[in-house]
């Protein structure tokens, strides 16, 4: 159990979240580092553990990194960053030999080797996985390998606030650094501060932005927010994904059901049994996730359906049983069997493709910040991620970032002090019911304006709901003591702002940002990029 603090936590490294990304750098690093790992739940409760799928990389000899970088590249809208996309693929071997020296027990074929499945946008079978139950492993295994090391001290229900800077803490610096965070122990209920000479933000995404969402509570968008206030530049956040296949059932309103299905040939039918993705695309089932999103969404609102539903059923009972043991165990507690059953879907919010903007090193442009995994924009996914390149993405740029730390360790300025968070000037709430009302009306308006398919009039709508919505939660944020949810609607209301005005300035239909009045590709291929302070109101790093 945390105890409330003293004086301040000092380590080398302080990393925020702890689903692949961050566990990879901290894995990747010396064991003399001192190292802080930041959960702001459980150490498992991270968009790793639920992912279904597996982990991208070139193995088979039928297979080659061209094969791979040019099918990223169509499936991105040709939006991706070459230089990104080559780096995170060639680092596809490193990235499996790393998971296999951590011991993570992926599924073999009859010859004992990796067993290697396809997913949407892939021209080849290229998917490492763990039955259909990746990330479970994944993350289980890396965990405990972090629990097992004696350099590396985890706090769980720990809730990152803000990056402390040294322009924010007013401390001289030749340059502005970032030194720590200040974090809610929600176990207290005090604000702390962690210290340290790097700061990795490894909090994943933003999809909780969305009514309806494949991810798990944890995706509010903070790291993507704390950067942005610490003086981040973030590119592409119009581009969000929609998982086209999370079940539709009112008991499991989260649950994914893994792309490998129709990898493995499940079909997506229409009440009539009629296969509806041939009229949309030559790969049907197998187009890219934008493609498949956007055509069940037509078919819905075009037949007025609730969903449509994955057939499997044309495949052997065994076949599925075996590839599926997770999906067909689950879903049988839910009174569905795959092996006899149709199941029903519906496209979710999936996956924030933009971001923080890093470089191949994963450093942002504040010296001693790093961003990894769905936090960053890397310059890999483009308009559109292509299935499974995301898992490698997190190991390649932990990796990555953890060399870069070891080069810059010995040179780099340490802080042991700065002002304790200051909550004299506020009070505790009693009306959470605006917190509860501003989630909502947030998420609803995210969804109906901001979805898969938009138009100018629907961002408009958003971005004036959103700008009244940020107002009054920054008022509440001056007024009362921080709390989980507090911090968490602070983060997403901001997010989702940069959503929108990045949508705004994209006149085109490129991957996942598809709008009514612009729907066509442009001639000109380009980022959008966010600087702040663009849109800010003022915020304070210590609410006083």
């Amino acid at each position: 159990m945390n105890t409330p603090q003293q004086s301040p936590y000092c380590f080398d490294v302080i990393i925020i979240g702890s689903g692949g990304a961050g566990l990879t750098l901290a894995l990747s690093l010396p064991d003399h580092y001192q190292i802080a790992i930041l959960a702001k739940s459980h150490l498992q409760d991270a968009s790793t553990y639920y992912a279904q799928g597996g982990v991208a990389a070139v193995l088979d000899q039928s297979d080659s990194i061209e094969q791979h970088i040019d099918d990223t590249m169509i499936a991105g809208g040709h939006l991706c960053h070459l230089d990104a996309v080559t780096f995170t693929v060639e680092g596809g071997h490193d990235a499996v030999d790393f998971l296999l020296k951590q011991g993570v027990q992926f599924t073999l074929d009859e010859q004992d080797n990796l067993h290697l499945t396809r997913e949407g946008g892939h021209s080849q079978r290229r998917i490492i996985h763990a039955a259909d139950a990746t990330g479970k492993a994944i993350s289980t295994t890396l965990v405990q390998r972090a629990k097992e090391k004696q350099n590396i001290q985890l706090f769980e229900n720990v809730i990152a606030i803000d990056v402390i800077t040294t322009q924010k803490a007013q401390l001289e610096s030749q340059h502005n650094r970032a030194i720590g965070v200040y974090a809610l122990n929600e176990e207290s209920s005090e604000v702390e501060t962690f210290l340290a000479p790097f700061t990795a933000l490894a909090c994943g995404g933003a999809m909780k932005a969305y009514l309806y969402t494949s991810n798990p509570d944890i995706a509010t968008g903070d790291g993507i927010a704390m950067a942005w206030r610490a003086g981040c530049r973030v590119s592409n956040m119009e581009f969000n994904q929609f998982h086209p296949t999370c079940l539709y059932h009112p008991q499991a309103r989260s649950f994914l059901i893994t792309e490998a299905m129709r990898g493995e040939g499940a079909y997506l039918r229409l009440p009539d049994g009629e296969r509806f993705m041939l009229r949309f695309d030559e790969h049907a089932e197998l187009a890219p996730r934008d493609v498949v999103a956007r055509a069940i969404d037509y078919e819905i609102k075009r037949l007025g359906l609730r969903h449509v539903w994955l057939d499997i059923t044309h495949k052997s009972p065994e076949f599925v049983r075996e590839h599926f043991p997770t999906l067909y165990a689950r879903l049988l507690e839910l009174g569905i069997d795959i092996t006899k059953d149709m199941i029903p879907v519906v496209p979710a919010a999936h996956y924030t493709c933009g971001g923080v903007m890093v470089d191949q090193h994963s450093r942002t442009d504040i010296d001693g910040l790093y961003a990894i995994g769905e936090t960053s924009c890397t310059g890999l996914h483009g308009a559109n991620r292509m299935a499974s390149n995301s898992l490698l993405e997190c190991f390649v740029y932990g990796m990555s970032a953890a060399k870069h730390i070891q080069q810059e360790f010995k040179q780099a300025p340490r802080f042991n002090t700065v002002k304790h968070w200051d909550a004299s000037q506020v009070e505790n709430s009693d009306e959470d019911v605006v917190i509860l009302q501003n989630w909502d009306e947030l998420r609803t308006s995210m969804w109906n304006y901001v979805g898969i398919v938009r138009s100018s009039k629907r961002l408009e709508r958003a971005l004036h709901r959103i700008e009244m919505l940020k107002h009054e939660i920054e008022d509440y944020y001056q007024g009362y003591k921080v709390s989980k949810n507090l911090i968490e609607l602070r983060n997403l209301v901001l997010v989702s702002e940069m959503i929108v005005r990045c949508a705004m300035q994209r006149k085109e239909s490129r991957g996942l940002h598809y709008t009514l009045d612009y729907p066509e590709l442009s001639s000109e291929i380009r980022d959008t990029i966010l600087t702040p302070p663009d849109f800010l109101v003022s915020q304070p790093l210590v609410n006083t």
